[in-house]
């Protein structure tokens, strides 16, 4: 399964796209679409930045091939003004991805960070970090395109969870992260591997 995770912004939209087979997660690519200047006032008009989002994420839609769309979940934010910016930001990552009949997932901010580090309060440098650690050390041109990645990463843990039987009992007792759902599902699959009891 191919697995595009998108990071909405007016300004910045970062994307990040994997193969989840079987067990094995894999990078196929990660990015930013950078759609206009990050600091002051900006300056392309914001109908502009949108069409780019949508031409943007076609181009990567159609070479990557993606199966699956994952967009972070709306939030209420305290500045009326860019909430309304990311929301229409936001729509067109959605319609980009229906108009190419992709499945479209939401997950909200802190059940990405939940996933991917194992607490919903982490900073976009540990999330980073952990998504390296999971994918192999990267460069990222920005924290949107590890943003993106998560995105990807959440969604191939909640699919893992799924078909992996081993590790859905495991995350019935409690939440698990990236990094502890592959850990019990190597516990799992090979029954002498012995957890390290000494922490």
């Amino acid at each position: 399964m191919r697995i595009l995770g998108v990071d909405p912004g007016s300004r910045l939209t970062g994307y990040g796209c994997i193969d989840l087979m079987g067990r094995q997660l894999s990078l196929v690519t990660h990015g930013t679409l950078r759609l206009s200047n990050t600091s002051g006032k900006a300056v392309i008009p914001l109908e502009d930045r949108l069409l780019s989002i949508f031409h943007g994420l076609t181009e990567v839609i159609l070479k990557f091939q993606p199966k699956v769309m994952v967009v972070e979940r709306v939030f209420f934010a305290k500045n009326a003004v860019s909430a309304l910016k990311l929301g229409q930001a936001r729509g067109v990552v959605v319609l980009s991805g229906k108009v190419h009949s992709l499945q479209i997932v939401e997950y909200s901010p802190t059940q990405v960070k939940q996933a991917v580090v194992g607490h919903g309060h982490a900073d976009k440098e540990q999330v980073a970090k952990m998504v390296q650690l999971l994918v192999g050390q990267q460069k990222f041109s920005t924290y949107d395109a590890s943003d993106g990645l998560a995105l990807a990463i959440c969604h191939a843990q909640m699919a893992r969870l799924g078909i992996m039987q081993g590790v859905q009992v495991h995350a019935k007792r409690k939440r698990m992260s990236m990094a502890e759902a592959v850990g019990a599902n190597r516990i799992a699959a090979n029954p002498g591997i012995k957890k390290d009891r000494s922490t």
